[in-house]
């Protein structure tokens, strides 16, 4: 099964605040682009994929992500992320109804894609499914099959939230790289250990990342 991944990416200047401790405000968005980009090189990279789709305003994001390869999809609904990723389902389901499709974080840095490539062949045995974050409170990749709406729950517990919704939870080990989201410096530091792809340690290397346990 050959899948279309969709990548929400909200505006670079308003990325990863969570990270203030790590990176200082003008570090940021690059560093949120960065993030981007390692993402959506490894889904090209992934022999599982077809095509990205990122669904973004932010136009230095979208001529970077652009290309790398990727289909750029305005963000007309402004109305969040779950409106943004239920706006590119309609046009990707009108491009190409019979197509499986998932909804993936663009703060991946670590992605390998033969591990995404494990996920989704997991994901391609249910009508819908869901792969939790290394914490194990959210989501990092919701997947849906032919002619399934995806029907994504992102935001605080969606983990929770999605697994109520009927989404299969899927259950991999050897899968680090597509949990490891990255929203604080534990996060940045955990992802750094699995080995980030070339343009975030590039912008890894510009900070001062706190000792302390990977979390």
């Amino acid at each position: 099964m050959q899948w279309t991944v969709v990548v929400p990416l909200k505006a670079l200047a308003r990325a990863k605040s969570r990270l203030a401790d790590t990176a200082a405000d003008g570090l940021r968005p690059g560093l949120a682009l960065a993030f981007a980009q390692d993402t959506v090189a490894a889904v090209l990279a992934c022999a599982a994929v077809r095509d990205v789709a990122v669904v973004t305003d932010d136009p230095l994001a979208a001529r970077e992500l652009a290309a790398l390869g990727a289909r750029i999809v305005p963000d007309e609904p402004g109305g969040g992320l779950n409106a943004a990723l239920t706006h590119a389902e309609a046009g990707v389901r009108r491009a190409r109804p019979g197509c499986a499709l998932a909804a993936l974080n663009a703060d991946l840095p670590a992605l390998h894609p033969a591990e995404l490539a494990r996920v989704l062949d997991a994901a391609a045995a249910f009508p819908r499914a869901f792969l939790p974050d290394a914490a194990g409170i959210g989501t990092t990749l919701l997947a849906a099959a032919p002619g399934r709406a995806l029907r994504p729950a992102f935001g605080p517990d969606s983990r929770m939230r999605h697994r109520a919704s009927g989404a299969r939870e899927l259950a991999l080990d050897a899968v680090d790289s597509v949990r490891q989201d990255v929203d604080t410096g534990g996060d940045l530091r955990a992802a750094l250990a699995l080995g980030v792809g070339p343009r975030t340690a590039a912008m890894a290397a510009r900070l001062l990342i706190p000792d302390g346990p990977a979390g």
